[in-house]
């Protein structure tokens, strides 16, 4: 397994785009030694989060190969696990956590609604996704009102842009990323045929310059101001899947905004990978998912953001005259003090929560808050500290003693540490793919693969 990371000092620049201070990565100089395991190890022993990887169940190599259910044993024999952007590792704690819901349900059944029990390491059920939005909020710094666990991530986004997507005669595009996830592409496809239009002349896909892999800022505040006076709405993600590129929110949004369009980022990969801050970047409204980075669990519920003002709830026309931000709404997305009245007068909840449709699964939200319990002993800028480090290690060694001759990939991750998560995105020479894919499954190191060519390694 790569080693763990010494947290780097960094220095701190503040963005143009908004007041928000963020850390700025310096690459370290590496020793002489430093492609031996006993420099990794050295680094690994004086890491603060070192600790963290006793949390997680990493498979062994046997159960890699197993063919029947197996249970984690205490192996030495691990696997190295470079595939967090698809699936996180599980939480030791999760089990618990799992355990006690289904306690809960066998020993009190609908009173688990409402009762919190004293040795559960949940609250009761009515509460859970408030408790697990405001562990999330921290993550992607946001205020707790401005965070909703609920959903999936299409779906979520779905029921953003049913509420956000305004089109009109004039405005009616939507810009979006070349190589965006193909679930991502058919949301907004289906969105724009839903309005009646057509995807061919409202959809507009920024891609890199020919031959490159990565998006400059330029080029994307570029098309925005090409297409601003018909463009509704702009969507991107946080990071590409593909490439690993970790677009300027900032800079991008305040643009996309001062030419009127409404803005919103995808974050399933940066979710609980990079730091970001939605608030404070002014962000119209996120969407991301927990399991990959989050580690909440294969299709575990979702998350989404949406700013303060947007969530205004509005009384001043009398309490039975709420004004709100028009969505598509359902029960539970009604403030908790009218939701059991049953008189069909919806007061959502103000902020995200208000977006709310359906009552969550009580062990979807089980399993993202026992991986919640890990974050909440660190913080994001922490994670994304040792992210920088470790990535830009994983790198040094790859190309170490190579040139770009001799090597037989490329490595298409922007190559400022500052611009990348904890990815690195490597398209291999023609033909290798499956055959390194192999080889690297039967040493017992799991990674994702992307056709034709492109191999990610991922921590």
């Amino acid at each position: 397994m790569a080693p763990s990371l010494i947290t780097p000092v960094s220095s701190a620049e503040e963005t143009t785009a908004s007041k928000v201070t963020i850390s700025k990565f310096t690459p370290p100089s590496y020793a002489s030694n430093a492609q031996t395991r006993e420099y990794a190890e050295s680094l690994d022993r004086t890491d603060p989060l070192s600790a963290f990887r006793e949390k997680f169940i990493i498979p062994s190599k046997a159960n890699l190969k197993a063919t029947k259910l197996a249970k984690p044993g205490l192996s030495q024999d691990e696997s190295i696990y470079f595939c967090g952007n698809s699936l996180g590792l599980q939480p030791r704690a999760t089990s618990k956590y799992l355990e006690a819901q289904l306690d809960t349900w066998s020993s009190i059944g609908v009173l688990g609604h409402f009762r919190d029990l004293e040795d559960s390491p949940l609250t009761s059920w009515q509460l859970l996704a408030e408790q697990a939005a405001g562990d999330m909020a921290r993550i992607v710094g946001a205020n707790p009102e401005e965070v909703a666990a609920m959903g999936t991530l299409t779906a979520n986004l779905h029921m953003l842009l049913a509420s956000f997507y305004k089109p009109t005669e004039s405005r009616h595009k939507v810009l979006l990323d070349w190589k965006a996830f193909p679930s991502d592409h058919y949301a907004i496809e289906s969105q724009i045929e839903w309005h009646g239009l057509n995807p061919k002349d409202s959809m507009v896909l920024i891609g890199p310059d020919e031959g490159e892999y990565v998006i400059s800022t330029e080029k994307i505040l570029s098309v925005i101001d090409e297409h601003a006076s018909e463009t509704a709405l702009l969507l991107l993600p946080g990071i590409q899947y593909y490439s690993g590129q970790y677009f300027d929110i900032p800079t991008i949004t305040k643009h996309a905004q001062s030419r009127g369009i409404v803005v919103g980022w995808d974050l399933a990969h940066a979710y609980a990978n990079v730091d970001v801050k939605l608030h404070d970047w002014n962000v119209d409204f996120a969407a991301w998912c927990t399991y990959k980075y989050g580690n909440a669990g294969p299709g575990a519920i979702g998350g989404i953001f949406v700013h303060e003002r947007h969530g205004v709830v509005d009384y001043s026309q009398g309490e039975d005259k709420p004004v709100f931000r028009h969505r598509l709404t359902g029960w539970y997305g009604g403030d908790r003090s009218v939701r059991f009245k049953m008189d069909n007068k919806f007061k959502p909840i103000p902020g995200a929560g208000g977006f709310q449709v359906s009552n969550p699964s009580a062990i979807d939200l089980a399993a993202l808050c026992s991986s919640l319990s890990v974050f909440n002993k660190t913080s994001i800028a922490q994670i994304r500290a040792k992210s920088l480090r470790l990535t830009h290690y994983l790198e040094y060694l790859l190309l170490a003693g190579t040139t770009d001759e001799t090597r037989k990939f490329r490595i298409i991750t922007p190559s400022d540490p500052n611009a990348r998560g904890a990815q690195l995105s490597l398209l291999l020479n023609p033909g290798l793919l499956d055959k390194v894919a192999q080889r690297l499954e039967d040493a017992g190191i799991i990674c994702d693969k992307r056709q034709p060519d492109v191999r990610c390694g991922y921590l």
